[in-house]
C-alpha cells in the first residue's frame, strides 16, 4: 500500500512538472483539438444526460464542451466536491450564464456552493449516461491518476447503485499526460476511454 502511494506520489510530480512547462497557447489548441473529437463521439451524441468537470489551469479546457451541451439540448451536470471527505455530488446547471454566479471554491474552481441544495443531483433522479473526466494521468488501458482524494472512484460506485448502473466515463486529456503505466489499486474504477491529441 505505501510502495503503491509513493509511486504515485513520484508520478504525479512528474506529470505535474510535464504539464506546467505547456504554454497557455498551446493547452487551449490542444483543449479545443479534444473538444471536436468528443463532439463526434457516438457515445457523447447518444448521451442525453452529462457530466462535465470546470477545468482546473492544468486541465483540459471545458469551456466549449459545456456550450456544445446546452447547444444539443442535453442535461448537464457539473462537481460539487466536499473537501473535507472523498464525496462529490453531480448536480445539474441550467446554462453558461449559471456558470458565472458560482461561487470560486478550494482549487480555485467554480461549484455550487454547500448550502445550495436546490439543484437536482444526477443519482437522485435519472442518473447519468456520460461522465467527462479530469485527471493528472493516465495510460491507454484507461487507468487513471487523480489527485488522490478519490472523488470519481467513490462517486462511480455509487452510480453502480443506481437502476441506470455505471456511466461511460471518458477522460478528457494533455499528450503531457499519457504514460506508459498508471499504478493502480484494488479500489481504482477503469475508464472506458482516454480522448487526447493523437498522432491522427
Amino acid at each position: 500500500m505505501a510502495a503503491l502511494r509513493a509511486a504515485k506520489q513520484a508520478l504525479r510530480r512528474e506529470i505535474k512538472g510535464r504539464v506546467s512547462a505547456v504554454s497557455d497557447q498551446e493547452k487551449l489548441r490542444q483543449s479545443r483539438v479534444v473538444s471536436q473529437k468528443l463532439f463526434r463521439h457516438p457515445k457523447y451524441l447518444s448521451s442525453q444526460r452529462v457530466a462535465v468537470f470546470l477545468n482546473m489551469h492544468d486541465e483540459v479546457h471545458t469551456d466549449d464542451i459545456l456550450q456544445d451541451i446546452f447547444k444539443r439540448g442535453k442535461v448537464c451536470f457539473i462537481p460539487r466536491y466536499f473537501t473535507k471527505s472523498s464525496r462529490m455530488d453531480m448536480l445539474r446547471l441550467k446554462d453558461m450564464e449559471e456558470v458565472k454566479t458560482l461561487p470560486l471554491m478550494s482549487w480555485d474552481i467554480r461549484q455550487p456552493a454547500d448550502e445550495d441544495s436546490d439543484r437536482e443531483e444526477a443519482l437522485t433522479s435519472g442518473g447519468l449516461d456520460l461522465i467527462l473526466m479530469p485527471g493528472l494521468g493516465f495510460d491507454k488501458k484507461g487507468n487513471r491518476l487523480g489527485r488522490g482524494k478519490g472523488f470519481y472512484d467513490t462517486y462511480l460506485e455509487r452510480c453502480m447503485t443506481h437502476p441506470k448502473g455505471k456511466p461511460y466515463t471518458i477522460a478528457l486529456a494533455f499528450k503531457e499526460q499519457l504514460c506508459a503505466e498508471v499504478p493502480v489499486g484494488e479500489h481504482d474504477i477503469l475508464i472506458d476511454e482516454v480522448l487526447y491529441e493523437d498522432e491522427e
